[in-house]
């Protein structure tokens, strides 16, 4: 008899069990139920509007970051392009991905318990065993008797999940997943609001270059004037050296700023997964105007940040974790089968008399175990508990970060006005400072005061103008960046 219709047979077998083994369990789990609390959001108490928000007004529309990427409303072409990078090549996002890969695995390793185990197994063993015989004359003799043994099976086995053991682990995975897919959002947010901040600081670098740049310049024209005034014996020698020190104080101010530039470059090569020595950013204006989002009330911040919607997924897994602790208490019931054929010979091995085969349920429950499952679900109701706790006070962080932002842009578009009418005042002193010392009527120390406070004016100007597109990125990054919760995945 040819092999092939016995192994036929014995797949059939295995399909046998397989479908058995599905039907007893599809009719258990009809009746099933999962242990544990169902998950709820906790409750956090939101206030109906921003306290520091006032009679400020965001200079860009409600749809702002609903657009598109939330960079391009500063219109800036050399920071759009710099953005893309960060999503494809900064490491930290990219681990954060990896994260949220092995993440959506365990969901599947969870699932997977849903399922029977099915196997088959074949193999072939030859041993030897002592015989005893008598020979001619009728005396014993012993040799060795050598056998061929073939065998062939299938098994299987499910475990039940009658208390809902598997279902709240994987639920548990399933919240983790959607946990590690917000903290790659959170991640990404980071390194591009991280990549948006220096740069808009390094170009707060290259314009406070061109201001030194024309410091120095205009510091060179006096210290030329008062050599002449010098050496027509109309201005002291004091003149002079003063005139000399204030150049020199500029032309130090103009190397700090290329340090502070060239250390802002690297740091963006960094954010954008390149090595500082194969990157630069050549010099450019910086922007004047500070475009901004509105904040949108409290309660949608639940919504929008990923750090939060991180903290409530791990609240969901922890949640679920209970239900596994608790399900221990209950006893497991397993259904298993197996087909086996076990002959000396492979001819005859799918053959009845060579058949053993077994199938049924088993039920086993833990009666003593020193406190250990009582001990599990404390400690997942305690794990329970301290996610509540993160994550309530992880939206109180962001509730904190964005009143912080709108405070400071709504005081820093203030100050900026102050600051540009100083500096327009500083410029106009310093001209007529001059002039009034080139007629010989205040001494070469005017000038110098003058001139310190023009370009301190100035500075100040710029620094303003620096914190306050650096802060309308931190507050975009504070209400989420456009990001919703509904873009949560469900593995």
């Amino acid at each position: 008899m040819s092999t092939l219709p016995r192994f036929a047979r014995l797949i059939a077998h295995e399909m046998r069990i397989t479908r058995w083994l599905s039907v007893a369990a599809g009719l258990s789990l009809a009746a099933a139920c999962a242990v544990g609390p169902d998950y709820h959001r906790p409750k956090v108490d939101a206030a109906a509007s921003y306290k520091e928000a006032g009679d400020w007004q965001p200079s860009e529309p409600n749809d702002a970051l609903s657009r598109g990427p939330w960079w391009e409303i500063y219109g800036d072409d050399a920071l759009s392009q710099l953005e893309v990078k960060v999503d494809i090549s900064n490491e930290n996002v990219k681990a954060a991905a990896a994260a949220f890969a092995q993440s959506r695995a365990l969901v599947a390793q969870a699932r997977a318990g849903f399922w029977p185990t099915v196997g088959a197994s074949a193999g072939v063993q030859r041993g030897g065993s002592p015989a005893t015989t008598l020979n001619v004359a009728g005396q014993p003799v012993t040799s060795t008797r050598t056998q061929t043994t073939y065998n062939a099976g299938v098994s299987g086995n499910w475990a039940l999940d009658i208390w809902g053991q598997i279902r709240r682990s994987t639920e548990s995975n399933r919240a983790a997943a959607q946990a590690s897919a917000a903290a790659l959002a959170a991640a990404r947010l980071s390194a591009q609001a991280e990549l948006a901040i220096d740069y808009f600081e390094l170009r707060a670098q290259d314009q406070l270059q061109t201001l030194l740049d024309d410091t120095v310049v205009a510091e060179q024209q006096s210290l030329a004037i008062t050599q002449s005034r010098y050496r027509f014996g109309v201005a002291a020698r004091a003149d002079v050296v003063s005139a000399q020190a204030q150049l020199l104080s500029s032309q130090a101010q103009q190397v700090n700023a290329k340090i502070q530039r060239a250390v802002l470059e690297h740091a963006i090569a960094v954010l954008i997964g390149q090595q500082p020595a194969s990157f630069s950013l050549s010099p450019s204006a910086m922007r004047t105007d500070v475009p901004t989002v509105p904040a949108g009330i409290p309660s949608t911040l639940l919504e929008r940040r990923p750090d939060v919607a991180e903290a409530e997924r791990r609240v969901a897994a922890a949640n679920a974790q209970i239900g596994v602790a608790k399900a221990a208490y209950f006893p497991n019931l397993t259904l298993s089968g197996s087909d086996d054929y076990s002959n000396s010979t492979w001819s005859h091995l799918f053959t009845l008399p060579n058949r053993v085969w077994s199938i049924g349920p088993e039920l086993a429950e833990t009666l003593i175990d020193g406190g250990l499952r009582r001990a599990q679900v404390a400690s997942a109701r305690a794990a329970y508990d301290v996610s509540v706790d993160n994550y309530r006070q992880t939206v109180l962080s962001g509730f904190q970060q964005v009143e912080d932002n709108i405070v400071t842009l709504r005081m820093l578009q203030q100050q900026a006005v102050i600051e540009d009418a100083a500096v327009a005042a500083a410029r106009e002193s310093e001209k007529l400072t001059l002039n009034q010392y080139k007629a010989g009527t205040v001494p070469y120390s005017s000038v110098i005061l003058a001139q310190t406070t023009r370009l301190s004016a100035e500075q100040t100007a710029l620094a303003v103008l620096s914190s306050r597109l650096q802060t309308s990125v931190a507050l975009i990054e504070a209400v989420g960046g456009g990001w919703s919760a509904s873009q949560l995945p469900l593995p």
